[in-house]
């Protein structure tokens, strides 16, 4: 393949790495993936083993990490707030001294580097749906910020990289994302209904229920990043949202996973977590003019796919 990179994953034995991992393999290119397993699960990418195009590294980017390759992906840090919240200060380490690692290495090879940032940059927005031009509201010392403020962070370094030393960066900012390989424990809804759905238990909704979100299925998110990653046009260097406008509220998230599932579970409410955004949606005017890029599943056959995966799990 005349076009094949050496690309760099970190994160690469998380949900969304090993996706991305995947597809990366089937463009033709060869993998590195780069974990340290906190969150990433080696089972994601066992079926890689025998890959002669790939390879698997235990490392955490918090340390230097010296490697020759053509592309970086930068996925690597906890994305729930169960996983996120365990160790705070880890968790915003990871967003910045890692991202300063990775963009040191892509300035030292000339890689591009692709960061996954996150939707949570926009905090509880008052704007909606949420543009890249919209700044966010964020509360920078709630129990969330060492996500959301380290992402930010991130996505800041990013472009003092690219202003300062011209380094060739991609932003992908990611809504909710779902389907096969995410963590049954992760603590995020679709996970969460979908595996108390199955074993008998009561789903969990937070607050009242009404609150939403946009739930976009991997493959499609995954099609965004190579997309950005691929992009030469003149704005390649913005962020991007990825994600699918569909909007739902938890309780007809809940609902369908109910039907799917064949469940007839009673739903339990539980006090809503602070600083949780009221609303999620992402405007992807962006991503389609410049990427031609959008959801293609629909959130009835995403979950199809995504319970029938569960199934073989719980």
């Amino acid at each position: 393949m005349s076009d094949s990179k050496r690309v760099l994953v970190t994160g690469g034995a998380g949900f969304l790495g090993s996706h991305l991992c995947d597809r990366l393999l089937a463009d033709g290119h060869d993998v590195i993936s780069v974990d340290n397993y906190f969150t990433g699960r080696k089972a994601n990418i066992r079926h890689l083993a025998g890959n002669p195009r790939f390879e698997a590294i235990r490392h955490d980017v918090t340390q230097p990490l010296l490697l020759e390759v053509d592309w970086v992906f930068n996925l690597a840090c906890p994305a729930s707030p169960v996983h996120y919240q365990v160790n705070a200060i880890k968790t915003i380490k990871t967003c910045v001294i890692g991202a300063l690692n990775m963009l040191g290495l892509a300035k030292r090879t000339g890689a591009r580097i692709f960061q996954a940032s996150t939707s949570e940059v926009y905090g509880d927005p008052d704007e909606h749906p949420q543009p890249e031009s919209y700044w966010g509201k964020v509360n920078p010392v709630g129990p969330r910020s060492c996500y959301d403020e380290g992402k930010r962070c991130a996505e800041a370094l990013f472009m003092d990289y690219h202003r300062s030393n011209d380094v060739d960066i991609r932003i992908a900012r990611i809504f909710n994302t779902y389907g096969p390989r995410m963590a049954s424990d992760d603590g995020r809804v679709v996970s969460n209904f979908i595996c108390q759905a199955l074993r008998g238990e009561p789903l969990t909704v937070f607050g009242d229920g009404s609150q939403t979100r946009s739930f976009c299925y991997v493959d499609d998110l995954v099609e965004g990043f190579v997309r950005l990653m691929r992009y030469e046009g003149e704005e390649r260097h913005l962020p991007h949202n990825l994600g699918n406008p569909g909007e739902f509220s938890m309780l007809e998230l809940a609902e369908r996973v109910q039907r799917l599932t064949g469940s007839d579970v009673e739903l339990v409410h539980r006090p809503l977590p602070a600083d949780d955004p009221r609303q999620r949606r992402p405007d992807i005017t962006r991503s389609h003019a410049h990427l031609g890029w959008q959801p293609t599943i629909d959130l009835e056959e995403g979950l199809r796919r995504t319970v029938d995966w569960f199934r073989g799990e719980v």
